[in-house]
């Protein structure tokens, strides 16, 4: 099997879990507003499993079973980004399982139970949904541009921290949203639905994935200003269409 196919194989074992309890019986706080359910659990048990049955000698990075912080190579997991929208009822989460070798990103995918929707990407292959090419917009300025973002887990403690460049973007965008799910915001960038992303304080794991699949998608990625894509946590993202990024580069780093 590819790497490609052991994540796919992966993710499906998580969508299954998903699917087989579609509302979390027992909720707990990892922190003020972090949640984590059984499903979340259950979720990364499955990945694992099938991640050690496959790849016994690469080791796994999980949200919730942490792991590989040191490794250069490591599948980067996380069993259900968006909790809090699946606690909620809301319809905007996903599995996210991405292979990093030598420090790069090389395959990766996100699965939505919801809809039965993949997207997949490896490296130099291109980007796809359900088995379907998928590419970035073509608008050429901000002011035409659908931006999402996310909050971190701290928002309550340093609201200003995330409200003055949210504020900054809103007035020179046509539009933001925020979904909470970092990895499908990256996905709907890839698939053209979204022309940029950003958020500042993301983990790895929300984000290894849908990473690979912008720029697959013909995207481009960088830190956002003063911020790092290296390390596992306390990571700041930009990922749009290649021809706003610059723009929303230096509104950020303005704000």
């Amino acid at each position: 099997m590819t790497d490609l196919e052991i994540a796919v194989e992966a993710a499906r074992a998580a969508g299954a879990v998903l699917r087989a309890h579609p509302s979390p019986h027992a909720t707990h706080h990892k922190g003020a507003v972090d949640l984590v359910t059984e499903v979340d659990l259950a979720c990364e048990r499955a990945i694992r499993e099938v991640l050690g049955r496959r790849t016994p000698n690469v080791p796994v990075l999980g949200e919730e079973g942490g792991g590989a912080e040191t490794a250069t190579t490591r599948w980067v997991v996380d069993p259900l980004d968006g909790t809090t929208n699946f606690v909620h009822g809301f319809p905007f989460y996903a599995v996210s399982v991405a292979l990093e070798r030598d420090g790069e990103i090389v395959a990766g995918c996100l699965y939505e139970p919801l809809y039965d929707r993949l997207y997949t990407a490896a490296r130099g292959q291109g980007a796809f949904r359900d088995g379907q090419p998928i590419r970035v917009t073509d608008r050429r300025t901000l002011r035409e541009a659908l931006v999402a973002t996310g909050f971190g887990y701290d928002r309550h403690e340093r609201p200003d921290h995330y409200l003055r460049p949210f504020r900054a973007v809103m007035v020179r965008s046509q539009g933001m949203r925020r979904a909470g799910a970092a990895c499908l915001d990256l996905a709907m960038v890839a698939d053209g639905r979204l022309d940029a992303y950003y958020e500042l304080e993301v983990k790895r794991w929300d984000v290894a994935a849908g990473l690979l699949l912008v720029q697959e998608a013909g995207g481009r990625v960088s830190p956002a200003p003063g911020w790092s894509l290296d390390g596992v946590a306390g990571l700041g993202i930009v990922a749009t269409n290649p021809h706003v990024h610059d723009e929303l580069l230096e509104v950020l780093a303005g704000a």
